[in-house]
């Protein structure tokens, strides 16, 4: 399966000529998002997450994702400062990928054994609008995946101004890799870590 980062909280999967597109945006700080998909899922209703018209959609036959939803909220208060937000849960090859969206807090127990043991976690890290940086790490350990990808971060010109960058992230992780693209294949047997794709504008 490929996962390609196409900024923020936005990824494309891709498996067996099915691409699904997760949290298109449209924001003042990155380029306007132009990308293509099959399938395109919005964990909430704000504008850096629900840019479907930035994606051009094509049919396909059979989509080899199943996807399962965990509601959640977008902040601490039961969603009464943010709304609701929605982790997405997809399967193929035998493989999980969980996309967190915009998760505002730490999740229940029924929350977290929902998606404990995927075999990537997408998960914000930046803060002041979602978990961060120290929660992602507690919600890491707690739902133990294989790879953990941080996203919703703050980097160089890019992202929204009043979150953090990815390093607080990172330093509380003694191994990382840095990638120079930001696309990498997950495979069943890739190893455990955290992965930091790379944005191309």
């Amino acid at each position: 399966m490929e996962i390609i980062w196409l900024g923020h909280a936005c990824f494309a999967l891709e498996s067996d000529g099915c691409r699904v597109v997760l949290d298109p945006y449209t924001m003042d700080t990155y380029p306007p998002l132009h990308t293509y998909a099959n399938e395109v899922y919005c964990s909430h209703g704000h504008a850096d997450h629900n840019n479907v018209a930035g994606v051009e959609l094509t049919a396909v036959g059979k989509s080899p994702f199943t996807v399962e939803t965990v509601a959640t909220f977008h902040d601490e208060q039961g969603g009464a400062l943010r709304g609701n937000n929605l982790m997405h849960i997809l399967r193929a090859e035998g493989m999980t990928v969980v996309h967190c969206g915009d998760l505002g807090h730490y999740p229940t127990e029924e929350q977290l054994a929902a998606i404990s043991g995927a075999d990537a976690l997408l998960i914000p890290v930046g803060g002041y609008y979602t978990i961060d940086a120290a929660t992602a790490k507690r919600v890491a350990d707690a739902a133990h995946p294989r790879v953990v990808v941080p996203m919703h971060y703050r980097h160089g010109e890019f992202g929204l101004r009043p979150v953090g960058t990815v390093e607080t992230f990172l330093e509380q992780y003694p191994q990382v890799h840095r990638l120079s693209t930001n696309r990498f294949t997950l495979t069943a047997d890739a190893p455990s870590g955290v992965v930091v794709p790379r944005y191309l504008p």
